[in-house]
């Protein structure tokens, strides 16, 4: 599974004045239920009972938010680059400025691993994410998320 399979361009933000982990979770939860049609409250309620789990800051300024929803297509993600970082509880306690949140249907557990894992590994590519620090431009950031690993390969 590629990113580009998941995420499209209208995915992409770029958010300032964000300053909570609850109120980005609200801009994602509004947008996904923008993309998917879907309420935009039992996103953000898939969201939080996530996250009340335990952190999805993986460390290094990045979150990887994610849930299932009944009635969804198919997995979808959504990029956003915060202008300021936010605390997310992340692992190293540092806060996080890059957010890839995915959306699951219910019962795709292999294709929903196989995108937190996509994602994930994707994230662990330093010159990648220094890149996306570089700009704050969706349609650049698009750009970045969906290249090959393979152009970021030493």
């Amino acid at each position: 599974m590629e990113l580009s399979d998941i995420l499209t361009e209208e995915s992409v933000l770029a958010c300032t004045g964000i300053k909570t982990k609850t109120e980005l979770l609200e801009i994602l939860s509004d947008h996904a239920a923008k993309i998917t049609g879907l309420d935009r409250q039992a996103i953000f309620t898939a969201l939080s009972d996530r996250e009340a789990l335990g952190s999805t800051g993986l460390g290094n300024g990045i979150a990887i938010p994610h849930g299932k929803l009944p009635g969804l297509k198919g997995v979808t993600a959504i990029f956003a680059k915060l202008d300021h970082p936010i605390d997310f509880d992340a692992i190293d306690d540092q806060p996080v400025d890059l957010v890839v949140m995915l959306l699951a249907p219910v019962g795709a557990g292999a294709d929903h691993l196989k995108a937190l894992a996509r994602v994930a590994r994707m994230l662990r590519t330093e010159a990648l994410v220094d890149d996306l620090r570089r700009t704050s431009d969706p349609h650049r950031l698009y750009e970045i998320l969906i290249q090959p690993l393979a152009a970021y390969a030493a």
